[in-house]
């Protein structure tokens, strides 16, 4: 399996940006689609944005933050990242990145076999 850990978490004001960073090692990266997902207090882990594993327009994103969101890949530094742009107070959760091994993505949790330990987002209001 890939070992994944999250860096870029913080609390940002309504409206505000963050990037979210996921830094892969273990095996090879070029390989695995990527997600991200996230889970605020009381709900359900759920998608947010996938990519494939050869990148480009080859991304999926979940309807609430799809063109505020924009996952990308560089393969080169094992990472994928995801920038979050209009941030809303809806948006505060802790942010997971996650591998899938077939490297086509996925929107289901199952379907993905490494997950890092997370970073919390927060979004005040």
């Amino acid at each position: 399996q890939v070992q994944l850990a999250e860096s870029g978490g913080g609390l940002v004001q309504a409206g505000g940006s963050l990037r979210l960073s996921c830094l892969a090692s273990g095996r090879t990266f070029s390989n695995y689609a990527m997600g991200w997902f996230r889970q605020a207090p009381g709900r359900e882990r759920e998608f947010v944005a996938a990519i494939s594993w050869s990148g480009g327009r080859n991304t999926y994103y979940a309807n609430s933050v799809k063109g505020r969101f924009t996952i990308t890949r560089d393969n080169a530094k094992n990472t994928v990242y995801l920038q979050m742009n209009s941030l809303e107070p809806g948006d505060t959760a802790v942010y997971y990145c996650a591998a899938e091994g077939s490297g086509l993505g996925s929107l289901r949790p199952v379907d993905y076999e490494s997950w890092g330990q997370g970073t919390q987002v927060t979004v005040s209001s």
